[in-house]
Formats: C-alpha cells, sequence, structure tokens
C-alpha cells in the first residue's frame, strides 16, 4: 500500500527533535484500557511515544511504513517494530488492549484503519489517538515565529488542516470515552528548537522548492530575541480522542 512518505528523508532530525508526551497521557490510556496486556500502535514513527506505552502495557506492537522512521525507533525488551501501514496489520482478530495513533491519524484511510481497530481490539478495547498544534513560543519569541510559519505556510501537505482543526469532523467509530486535559510543554535551548523547526515536512518541502533553508534564514532573528536564558519555555495545545469498542 502506498503512503504519503514526508519525513523518511530527515527520519533522523525528526527522532531527535520532537516534543515529548506528557506521561500522565499515557497513564490514562492504561487505566482505561480493559487490562494492560497488548497495545497496538499504528503510525508510531521513530517511537515518540513506544517507550511510554511500553513501560505500562505488557507488550507493544509499533508499526510504521517508513523503514527509515523504524530504523531510528528505540531497543525495548516488549516492544516489537515492524514496517507495516496503518490499514493492515498482522495482528490476530480480538488481540490488544489498546489502539494508539500520536500524531499520525491524518495520514491514514480513517475507513480502512477504523475497520482493522474493530477488528484487532478486544472487546471494551480503547482507540486512542492524539495530536498537537502549532507551537507556542514566549513573546520575545513571537515576531521571529511568526515570520518564520508564514515563510513556509504554504508548504504544508494538505493533511496538516486536519491537526489545526484537532481532527474534528472526523467519523470515529465506537463509544466516546472522555479525555481529561493534558499539557504538552518543553524547556528548550536555541538550538534544540530550530532543530524542532527544521523536522517540519513544510521546511523540508521549502528547502525542496527554492534551495534556501527557512530556518537558517531566520535563526539570526532568533538568536537576538532569545535574551540571556539558555532555556526558554515553549507549549503545544494538545488533543485527545479516545473510543470504546462495546461488543452485545
Amino acid at each position: 500500500m502506498s503512503f504519503k512518505d514526508h519525513f523518511s528523508v530527515s527520519a533522523v532530525d525528526y527522532a531527535a527533535a520532537r516534543p515529548h508526551y506528557p506521561p500522565a497521557l499515557f497513564d490514562w490510556i492504561a487505566s482505561i484500557a480493559p487490562t494492560r496486556g497488548r497495545v497496538w500502535e499504528a503510525g508510531c514513527g521513530s517511537g515518540q511515544a513506544t517507550r511510554e506505552l511500553a513501560m505500562r502495557f505488557d507488550t507493544v506492537y509499533a508499526t510504521d511504513p517508513s523503514a527509515a522512521q523504524i530504523a531510528q525507533a528505540p531497543a525495548l525488551d516488549n516492544a516489537v517494530f515492524a514496517v507495516e501501514a496503518a490499514e493492515r496489520c498482522v495482528l490476530p482478530q480480538a488481540s490488544v488492549d489498546a489502539v494508539c495513533v500520536a500524531q499520525a491519524l491524518h495520514w491514514f484511510d480513517r475507513d480502512a484503519f477504523f475497520a482493522e481497530c474493530a477488528r484487532v481490539l478486544k472487546p471494551d478495547g480503547v482507540l486512542v489517538a492524539w495530536g498537537y498544534q502549532d507551537i507556542e513560543v514566549p513573546s520575545l519569541l513571537a515576531d521571529a515565529n511568526a515570520a518564520l510559519q508564514r515563510e513556509i505556510h504554504a508548504y504544508w501537505p494538505p493533511e496538516r488542516g486536519d491537526v489545526d482543526a484537532a481532527y474534528a469532523g472526523y467519523a470515529w467509530p465506537f463509544e466516546a470515552v472522555d479525555a481529561p486535559a493534558f499539557e504538552m510543554t518543553a524547556a528548550w535551548p536555541l538550538p534544540r528548537l530550530l532543530g524542532y523547526f527544521s523536522s517540519y515536512s513544510a521546511t523540508r518541502r521549502y528547502r525542496d522548492a527554492t534551495g534556501i533553508d527557512p530556518v537558517a534564514a531566520q535563526a539570526d532573528a532568533f538568536a537576538a530575541a532569545w535574551g540571556a536564558a539558555d532555556m526558554q519555555p515553549l507549549r503545544w495545545p494538545l488533543f485527545v480522542h479516545a473510543r470504546r469498542k462495546r461488543v452485545g
């Protein structure tokens, strides 16, 4: 099955640059699963969420269609990584307690993926999908950040709009489960922030189209605005959708 591959060529940068999800999110996922046996993480990328899932479930089956992304995944005793599309995996019927998707559902053929969730989830198993939106920076960095975001805006794939809308309007399967609010925050030095911007698919597409690195072009503006602090606080709006497969 073909897929829209926006990240394989920058898999190493992507793995190093992405922010970390809050541990409380994974505690909550484990608390609503019928048991903590097996979880399938679809679209796992380089494993940003896999490590946390492996700390809470007996086994994790983590899949991504990009071999380059899987090559960056961490070695975990209770996790198996496989190059597979989300729309069809090798897991047996009714074999997982939870299906998790971190910042990836907008890339899937959702009808096919939701059908696969119905196949592999146990009765009362849960599907949890989450994502994060545009970074929020301190006011002293706002102008530099706004200039960078304006420059690359036209180079985002159209699926980015689904993230901006927090997956509103998706035809979700199963029964809704109310999710608490979770915070996604970090304190980063300037090189880490610039590395994050460089990992954007829009940044790569801009470079490919123009021959110019938009992050390098704005680096001096960020440095001038940074101030004396080694780190600056950052925030990403985080949204979570959860559904439970009821049987009978």
